[in-house]
Order: structure tokens, then sequence, then C-alpha cells
């Protein structure tokens, strides 16, 4: 006899779950850690659920010939532009089951657990809309070195030396560097393999520091399919900013004049570059 299919549970394509398949078990969704959330700015004045906020970035000081503001009779004006993030973008997760399908999974809160798994999906989408702003906003290095430990370093200096109206160099330890894994396995290779780097953890995913930075493994650098691949992204913490309102929904919900039961997620959110001449990138070609 062949195994009774679930009314709504999709495996793969059109293909029915076989109820049998995981003899009463759902098994969790697996996603690699988002990293927006941890290294976006959170300096905002407004409220998010307003539909917009505001971010200021204060210029350097300058030093005048004693006596300049006596002579003029003020002082120099503080300088604050002020930077408007729209949340302008709106997305809905809005899935449904069947009853027959949660009482013969045996798991009464298998749509609770959907509820979980749209959390990893809204993480993974902030994160890949971060990045790629973060990029378009950027500036893109073409590194002299030819090994990964030099291209590196290039790239955290170019950030590390920036002088303009708004900075006078960045401290190394508010400097992030995010890599793609052909690059992050780059570096660790370079790691694992130098004669002096024997405190590195070859069991451990993740090496933490390279030269004074924090580094990252991120999944959700921009690809352009067949012609580029971001490899490095390098920044200042806080350069970015992506406000985000989500909407929370109670227990799942019964569907009216049916016998099934939905779970929704709604939310806006906006992503935009505050400091874009802290941002830098490598990318390598894919042709």
């Amino acid at each position: 006899m062949a195994r009774t299919k679930a009314i709504s549970l999709i495996q793969t394509g059109s293909t029915k779950v076989e109820l049998s398949e995981l003899s009463g078990l759902v098994i969790s969704n697996i996603q690699k850690e988002t990293l927006a959330a941890g290294l976006k700015s959170q300096s905002y004045t407004g409220n998010p659920a307003t539909g917009s906020v505001e971010y200021k970035r204060f210029k350097n000081s300058a030093s005048q010939a004693y006596g300049t503001a006596r002579t003029a009779g003020k002082g120099a004006a503080i300088t604050v532009p002020p930077t408007t993030v729209n949340l302008d973008i709106h997305r809905e997760i809005v899935e449904e089951a069947a009853k027959f399908d949660l009482d013969t999974f045996g798991v009464g809160n298998i749509m609770a657990r959907r509820a979980d798994n749209h959390v990893d999906t809204v993480a993974a989408e902030l994160d890949a809309d971060f990045f790629a702003k973060a990029k378009t906003a950027g500036t893109k290095l073409t590194a002299k070195g030819t090994t990964v430990e030099d291209q590196l370093e290039e790239l955290i200096q170019a950030v590390e030396t920036v002088k303009n109206d708004y900075v006078r160099g960045v401290p190394r330890n508010l400097i992030r560097l995010v890599l793609d894994p052909v690059m992050y396995g780059r570096a660790r290779n370079y790691l694992d393999k130098g004669t002096n780097n024997a405190n590195v953890d070859t069991a451990a995913e993740d090496f933490r520091m390279f030269h004074g930075v924090r580094v990252y493994s991120s999944i959700n650098l921009p690809v352009a399919p067949g012609t580029t691949a971001t490899r490095a992204l390098c920044m200042v913490d806080g350069a970015m900013a992506q406000p985000v309102v989500m909407y929370p929904y109670a227990e799942p919900e019964k569907i009216p004049l049916s016998n099934d039961y939905g779970v929704s997620m709604f939310y806006d959110y906006g992503t935009k570059a505050l400091t874009p001449d802290l941002i830098f990138y490598i990318e390598e070609s894919l042709a």
C-alpha cells in the first residue's frame, strides 16, 4: 500500500511529504548565522513604525587662530547633516497547513515552528539587502597584492586611513571585515599553515580576528552569476542603517470556511549607507 500523502505540506516542488517519512518528528531548518543586525547603526532618532527614521553624522571640529570667534562675535556652527532612512520595503510571509496534516504529523506546534523559520528567512533577506546596498555605496579596491594576507591588509588600510571632514583615520577595533566563503577559506588556510599562527584553533569555524580587525564569514555577499563575486567587504561598525518593523502574530489562526490553519509574518524595512566613505570591497571576476 502506498504511503499516505500529506494534503498541503510540500517536500520539494509539488511532491507531497510522505507522512511516515518523519515518524512524527519535524526536522529543524538550518541557516548560517546572519550579520546585519549586529553590524548596523542603532543611533537614530524617530520611531521606525512611523515609516522613517533619521541618522546624524557630526563633522570634525576645526581650530582657528586665537580671537577668530571674538572678532566674528560667534563660534563655528556645528554641522549635522541628517540622513533620512525610509522603511519603504514591505514584505510578507504567509503559509497554511491542513488540520489533517497537523494532526497526522503528531506535532501540535508545527506552525509555530514555521513561525521560527519565518524569522530566519527575514534575517537572511535583510542580510542580503544589507550587503548589496553596502557594496553599491562603497568603493571598489583593486588590490596590488597577490596573497590573501596582502589583499586583506590593503582592504583594512583603505578604511583605516580615510581622512575627510568627518574622519581622521579609523581605529582597527571599529573596523569590520566580512568575507565570502572563498576568501574566508583562503584566509583560514593562510592562518592554519602559517608558522607563527599556532594559536589558531583549526577545529573552530571562526578565527575572529585578522590583524586587529573583527572578521566574519557570510554567504550573503553580492554575486552577479557568471560575472563577479564580492569576496570581501570592509567597513566601520555602524556604517549601514537598516531599521526594521516586524508585526507579531498570535497562535496559528483558522482560515475561514476551511479546516486549514495559517501563520503569517509582515514586516517593513529600509537599508541605506550612512558612511559610504568608510566602505570598501574586493570583487573577483567569475568569467
